[in-house]
């Protein structure tokens, strides 16, 4: 007896926007497992998860910071991905773009002019879409696979950006330690609200979202993109051009990912470290799919993957658990995200192989 996966005749409308509460329950349930395996009370812990960490004004501040990364990769990814252009490096243009707007706040760092921040930004940005137009260029030019072209230079990036630290980019008053100078006022984004670490790209990002929603549903652009991800034939046959979609997505996603970059570097962070990310590029494409690839819904998804990060912390001090609890629910989460998605898609058959006297008899 033999299993084998076949394609539904239509997709249930109301399963595919009930598969992330799904996969968020599932996720909770053998996360609870988990907890009981490792020794803990799967109550408390999941109560130091997913509760504790905003339960007062500053948890709530650090979740925004934590999102607004996230939602600028994943709104970039999500419109490549309606094309089916699967960029995967959101990590590497995070860290180019960072590399190029910090580098900016070095080179002026006697500067004090109100021209220096929106530089650096244009600078992070224009890092970001150009490290994405190599797997764009490869894309379109050699048919190379975008996914393997733009994770490989996630790994450059990384390297790139601990040679720059440990190197050029290192600061003469640091102590021989990998790191840049502290950026000044002119350098740093403004914060929100005294007494927390939320910057004004939290807001950015809001209308990055609302761009991105207008971009896919009110616009021709957006248009060509839905149709040549569904049915490329169809969008060759209408005359739009395959190619300047891959460019066009894959420049967006890297422009957004390396905004990301420069809000961290000039926000949060504050300098040019060998690390800026704990994986937000990756991370961004979980919350990518858990939206549904739609910006509204990864507004909250990024919200919803931010609680890991905080909340993986929090079971780390109070109960001394790993912090490969976070990426162990993540994974967990998309795990069950992607098998539901394709229980939803296609049907289980059964195939009953019949013995090898049974088919020579028929001959």
């Amino acid at each position: 007896m033999l299993l084998k996966l076949e394609p539904r005749g239509e997709c249930s409308k109301v399963m595919i926007y009930a598969t992330p509460f799904i996969a968020i329950a599932l996720t909770l349930l053998f996360g609870s497992g988990l907890f009981a395996l490792m020794g803990h009370a799967p109550q408390t812990a999941l109560y130091t998860f997913f509760i504790k960490p905003v339960s007062d004004v500053y948890g709530m501040s650090e979740l925004l910071v934590k999102a607004t990364p996230l939602i600028l990769c994943a709104t970039g990814l999500a419109i490549g991905f309606r094309a089916n252009v699967w960029n995967i490096g959101a990590e590497g243009q995070l860290i180019a773009g960072a590399i190029a707007g910090g580098g900016m706040a070095l080179l002026f760092h006697d500067s004090n002019g109100f021209w220096l921040l929106p530089l650096m930004i244009v600078t992070g940005i224009a890092g970001g879409m150009a490290w994405a137009a190599i797997p764009a260029f490869l894309k379109t030019r050699f048919n190379a696979n975008e996914i393997l072209t733009s994770l490989m230079l996630t790994y450059v990036a990384t390297l790139l950006l601990s040679y720059l630290v440990n190197g050029p980019y290192r600061d003469p008053d640091g102590f021989n330690f990998p790191e840049s100078r502290i950026f000044h006022d002119a350098a740093t984004l403004p914060i929100l609200f005294e007494g927390s670490r939320v910057s004004i790209s939290a807001i950015i990002a809001l209308f990055v979202v609302l761009a991105a929603w207008m971009l896919l549903s009110r616009s021709l652009i957006g248009f060509q993109i839905r149709v040549i991800g569904m049915t490329p034939s169809a969008g060759s046959f209408a005359g739009f051009s395959a190619r300047g979609i891959i460019w066009f997505t894959l420049l967006v996603s890297g422009g957004l990912a390396g905004l990301a970059g420069i809000s961290e570097v000039a926000g949060p962070i504050g300098q040019l470290l060998p690390v800026i990310s704990p994986g937000y590029g990756f991370t961004a494409i979980i919350v990518a799919f858990l939206g549904r690839l739609h910006p509204v819904g990864i507004l909250f998804a990024g919200l919803l993957m931010a609680l890991s990060y905080i909340g993986g912390e929090a079971v780390q001090i109070d109960m001394g658990m790993p912090l490969a609890v976070t990426g162990v629910f993540q994974g967990m989460l998309l795990f069950f995200l992607l098998s539901a998605d394709v229980l939803i898609r296609y049907r289980i058959r059964r195939v009953v192989s019949r013995p090898a006297t049974m088919k020579a008899a028929a001959e």
